[in-house]
C-alpha cells in the first residue's frame, strides 16, 4: 500500500513518467502502470475456494422454489445431508431471500402525547410487606410513546381495583393523559374472544371517564409493546442489582429517585434523552378529567357483630357504635377508609400482608364497653321493700294441718 500511494504522488504531483517512477522505486514498470490505474489501494485476497454444500446446492434451489419456507433442518433431509449443518444452514440463508417474497416491516413512529405502553413487571426479588411476610408484589410500569418517559409503581396485587387505582396515581403524576393506553391481555383489563378484544367492565369505566382510547394487543405478540418491555428489562438490570428493600414503600421511594435519572440518559432510537422530549409530548396530551375516576375498592355492607370489614385478603375494625348499620367502605392503595351516614367510623393504614386482623385500639375498647354495658344488669335498691309470702298457704292447699 505504501508503494500505491508514493507511486500516485510522484506520478501526479512530481510529474515523473512511468519509467523514472519504476527506476527511483525499483519496482517493475507494470506495477507502475497497475498502481496508476487503480484508485483504491491494493488488497489482498485469497481466491475463492469451493464448499461442500456446492454439490447440493441445485437440489436446495429446487426445493425452495417450491416451498420458500421449508425449514434449513427439513431440507438437510430431504437432500440426505449428512455433514455439517452449520454450513447447509448458510447457504440456505444466502438462498432463501430469491425465493421467499419479501416481507419488509415498517418502523413505528410516535407523535407527542399520542400513546401510552403499560405492562406488569414482577421484580424477582423478595420484598418485606408486614406480618414476617416476603412477597414479589407487582410493579406497574408506563412507558411513553414520543418521549420514552418511564413510571411506574408497585402495587399491592394485579386486581382491577388496585390496578386502575395505580395508573391513575400514575396518570396523576404526569398531569396529563395520553390518546392512548396500550396493555397486552392483563386479566383486570381484558381479553381477546372470538378473534376481538373484549375489556372488563373497570376498563371501560376508566377510559369513558378519561375519555381515552385502550388498546389490546394480540396474544403472544410481545413486539405490540416492545417499548414497556425493553423497560422492564432495563429496570431489571439497571435498578434492582445491588439494592435491597424494607418495605414496599421504600420499594417505591428508591425506584421514583431512580426513574429521575433514568430519564436523563441517551436514548440511541430517538437520538436524545427522554427529558428533552418530555415537554413537546406532555403538551400533546389530554387534560386530566375535571371529575377523577371511580378506582380503588368501594363496597357497602352491613356491619356485623364483630365490627370487622374485609378488603382484599384483610379484615379492618370498624366502631361497634354502628354495628347492624350500611357502612360504605373505600379503599385505595395507602388507606382504608370507613363512612357511616357521612361520617368517619374506621381508618387504616392499608396492608399488604395477607391474612391480618387489623385492630384500632379505640375500636376495642369501646366494644369491650359495649359488651359490658349490655351484659351486666341494673340491681334492686337496698331500701326497697320487698314482699314476703306466707309459707302456709302451700300447706293449706295441699290440706295438711300445720302442726302444733
Amino acid at each position: 500500500m505504501e508503494d500505491w500511494a508514493e507511486i500516485r504522488r510522484l506520478h501526479r504531483s512530481e510529474g515523473l513518467p512511468i519509467r523514472a517512477i519504476a527506476r527511483r522505486l525499483g519496482v517493475g514498470r507494470n506495477t507502475v502502470r497497475r498502481a496508476l490505474v487503480a484508485s483504491v489501494p491494493p488488497r489482498y485476497q485469497r481466491p475463492a475456494r469451493g464448499s461442500i454444500v456446492d454439490a447440493v446446492e441445485p437440489q436446495i434451489r429446487q426445493l425452495l422454489k417450491e416451498y420458500p419456507t421449508m425449514p434449513a433442518t427439513v431440507i438437510a433431509e430431504r437432500v440426505g445431508w449428512t455433514r455439517s449443518l452449520t454450513v447447509l444452514k448458510v447457504r440456505v440463508r444466502e438462498l432463501r431471500p430469491l425465493y421467499a417474497p419479501p416481507d419488509p416491516v415498517s418502523r413505528t413512529m410516535y407523535e407527542p402525547g399520542q400513546l401510552a405502553q403499560c405492562d406488569l413487571w414482577f421484580p424477582p426479588v423478595d420484598v418485606p410487606i408486614g406480618a414476617g411476610q416476603l412477597a414479589r408484589p407487582p410493579v406497574l410500569v408506563m412507558v411513553a410513546g414520543y418521549s420514552r418517559v418511564i413510571t411506574a409503581r408497585m402495587l399491592p396485587t394485579r386486581t382491577a381495583e388496585d390496578l386502575f387505582a395505580g395508573l391513575w396515581t400514575l396518570l396523576c403524576g404526569w398531569g396529563r393523559i395520553p390518546r392512548t393506553l396500550v396493555w397486552d391481555n392483563e386479566a383486570a383489563v381484558g381479553s381477546w374472544r372470538a378473534g376481538r378484544p373484549q375489556l372488563t367492565a373497570a376498563a371501560q369505566a376508566f377510559r369513558g371517564t378519561l375519555g381515552v382510547a385502550i388498546r389490546q394487543c394480540r396474544p403472544a405478540d410481545p413486539e405490540a409493546k416492545g417499548l414497556v418491555e425493553r423497560a422492564n428489562g432495563y429496570l431489571e438490570t439497571s435498578f434492582l442489582p445491588g439494592r435491597s428493600f424494607t418495605s414496599p414503600q421504600d420499594f417505591n421511594e428508591q425506584l421514583q429517585q431512580w426513574l429521575v435519572r433514568a430519564g436523563q440518559r441517551y436514548h440511541r432510537s430517538i437520538d436524545a434523552r427522554p427529558a428533552e422530549r418530555w415537554e413537546p409530548d406532555q403538551a400533546a396530551m389530554l387534560a386530566l378529567p375535571p371529575v377523577p375516576p371511580r378506582v380503588g375498592w368501594h363496597r357497602l355492607v352491613r356491619l356485623p357483630r364483630d365490627h370487622y370489614v374485609r378488603v382484599d385478603a384483610n379484615d379492618y375494625s370498624v366502631h361497634p357504635g354502628v354495628v347492624g348499620r350500611w357502612v360504605a367502605v373505600q379503599a385505595d392503595l395507602e388507606r382504608v377508609e370507613v363512612m357511616c351516614a357521612g361520617k368517619p367510623v374506621a381508618s387504616h393504614e392499608r396492608s399488604w400482608a395477607r391474612g391480618q386482623s387489623i385492630t384500632d385500639a379505640g375500636h376495642a375498647r369501646a366494644a369491650a364497653e359495649l359488651r359490658q354495658a349490655h351484659h351486666v344488669r341494673p340491681r334492686p335498691a337496698v331500701d326497697a321493700e320487698v314482699q314476703t309470702r306466707d309459707l302456709a298457704i302451700y300447706d293449706r292447699a295441699a290440706g295438711v294441718e300445720a302442726a302444733a
